[in-house]
């Protein structure tokens, strides 16, 4: 009789095994394109066995454990890989957008615009007498400042987009470093039953992917499965079940930083300059370095101009016989002077002041204008550059950086696909196995029902012993 009973539980203890592990199944189906999912199986064992003299009698098995097939090392390759994916995705996201500022394939450029300011002195040159000469210098050099504004401002607006997209991001780390402070508290509570956080654990992991792929950050697993994560050095953005919020301030400037609060008591410090991965960390980098870089060029070439333009200018005497007044104003000004440059008030009123002789009432007289117009080939950058040598290796330095950021980009997302490949082919979900798992553990569950058909027969059978 004791035998029967044991064959009825053998066959029930196996039946519940073939339904967990037919609910594990539909679990990773469900799962197939779920993010960072990773597979999970039941782990299967045999259940203590009972002796009955000399003989030991199995009692089929029982579930241990529902685990997930997950490499943990590879995951924290995958981590760093992905930060330095998001870096690099930053740099030339935002550089091929600087890129686009000195984009003269489609647009009239600035350094059209200078060449036709000189090209309009040398017309003058041609007709020194002539009003219409006068004005055409007038028109072209307006044309030239505004071009000049216009790539500061352009600048200016990709390091504001760059702000915003700082201040976005800043929000979704809060959100994400709050999340995962809960999951710590979850696993926690579910392994300390014993069982596997298998659930929270593919979601925390990949929480701390995206994070990393914000913003560099440095993280470490307790004995008891509590990650702890640290940006920037020594900031605590996740200490166990609490997780500190960054928060964003703007500077004297208008750039946006980010700030690490570590408490009410202590203020707030900046730690911009200590993020140096990430989107965030690609961002800052392109906005404080390579765009501040290109507004002091821009600026230089802005002043460069207008004090050459000046100086031979007010040495020169206009069409009335007047000693020539300054060309270019507001270089001089706190304002920068790519954004401040302009044509003199006094001749864009009239273009009679705009001085051509290098002696008085000498109409015919072309020196000024001349030595005017061989200022765009002259030395007068630096370092033996003339105006057009210094601005084309200004725009071939950014394409160069754009072309390699775009190279840089590429490589590491060849290398971050290739770990992610891999990690789907340990991890991942196969719907074939899957489905061959499903008509394994249905068979399973069929014949273990067999089992207590046979015991329930084999009890009706005993019982009607005492009718015969």
């Amino acid at each position: 009789m004791a035998k029967i009973s044991a064959m009825m539980d053998i066959g029930k203890r196996s039946m519940m095994n073939s339904q967990t592990a037919l609910q594990t199944v539909s679990h990773n189906i469900a799962n197939k394109s779920t993010e960072g999912y990773s597979r999970q199986r039941v782990d299967l064992v045999t259940a203590p066995p009972v002796v009955e003299g000399r003989l030991q009698l199995g009692m089929g098995n029982r579930a241990a454990t529902v685990s997930r097939t997950n490499n943990p090392y590879l995951e924290k390759q995958l981590q760093k890989e992905q930060g330095m994916l998001g870096f690099h995705q930053g740099r030339s996201e935002a550089l091929s957008r600087v890129e686009q500022v000195y984009n003269e394939q489609q647009n009239k450029g600035l350094n059209q615009y200078i060449t036709d300011f000189f090209n309009a002195f040398r017309e003058l040159a041609n007709n020194p007498e002539g009003i219409t000469s006068r004005q055409i210098v007038k028109e072209a050099a307006d044309s030239m400042c505004k071009d000049f504004q216009r790539v500061h401002n352009q600048l200016i607006d990709v390091q504001k987009d760059l702000d915003e997209g700082i201040k976005h991001q800043v929000v979704e780390i809060n959100k994400m470093t709050e999340e995962i402070s809960q999951l710590n508290a979850q696993i926690a509570s579910v392994e300390n039953q014993g069982a596997n956080a298998n659930d929270q654990r593919d979601r925390r992991d990949l929480l701390l992917k995206k994070l990393n792929e914000k913003v560099d950050i440095k993280w470490a697993e307790s004995t008891t499965g509590i990650v702890n994560v640290t940006t920037a050095g020594n900031a605590i953005l996740v200490s166990g079940f609490d997780n500190q919020e960054l928060s964003v301030t703007e500077n004297e400037k208008g750039r946006t930083q980010v700030l690490y609060k570590y408490s009410p008591s202590v203020p707030d410090f900046n730690i911009t300059d200590r993020i140096t991965g990430g989107t965030i960390g690609g961002a800052i980098d392109v906005r404080d370095s390579t765009v501040e870089d290109l507004k002091r060029s821009n600026d230089l070439m802005a002043l460069t101009i207008a004090t050459e333009v000046n100086k031979a200018h007010m040495s020169g005497f206009d069409r009335n016989g007047d000693m020539g007044v300054p060309f270019f104003t507001g270089v001089n000004e706190e304002m920068p002077p790519g954004a401040a440059i302009q044509v003199n008030q006094e001749i864009a009123r009239d273009v009679g002041l705009v001085a051509s002789a290098y002696k008085p009432n000498a109409i015919g007289d072309n020196s000024v204008a001349l030595v005017i117009s061989q200022l765009q080939n002259r030395d007068i950058m630096g370092n033996g550059a003339s105006i057009d040598d210094y601005y084309n290796s200004q725009v071939g330095k950014i394409g160069v950086i754009t072309q390699r950021a775009a190279k840089s980009k590429e490589t590491q997302e060849n290398n971050f696909n290739q770990l992610n490949n891999l990690r789907e082919s340990i991890s991942g979900v196969s719907l074939d196995e899957e489905t061959t798992k499903m008509l394994e553990f249905q068979k399973s569950f069929d014949a273990s029902a067999r089992i207590i058909r046979t015991a329930d027969e084999l009890f009706e059978t005993v019982l009607n012993l005492k009718r015969l």
